[in-house]
């Protein structure tokens, strides 16, 4: 899975926070230094804000908290992979 942020967000440090707790595996993209990856965001989430999640069957889950992401990685399947 893919976690798009940008440095110096809160929520973006708390979703890495969370996702590092649960043991997932997840690559990080700044979007402030890579205009390229921030187009990608705007492109697959609709919107500019970060957190933003892509997982591998391309399901987003857009300018979230971390109370959404266990629900969403639910729905995604990935419930067996939470600690």
């Amino acid at each position: 899975m893919k976690l798009f942020i940008k440095a110096g967000c809160p929520w973006c440090e708390e979703a890495e926070e969370w996702l590092h707790r649960q043991g997932l595996e997840y690559e990080v993209v700044d979007v402030l230094k890579d205009a390229a990856a921030y187009e990608e965001m705007r492109r697959i989430s609709g919107q500019s804000r970060a957190p933003t999640l892509l997982m591998p069957d391309g399901a987003v889950l857009a300018d979230f908290g971390t109370e959404e992401l266990e629900d969403f990685l639910k729905e995604c399947g990935r419930s067996g992979e939470l600690n």
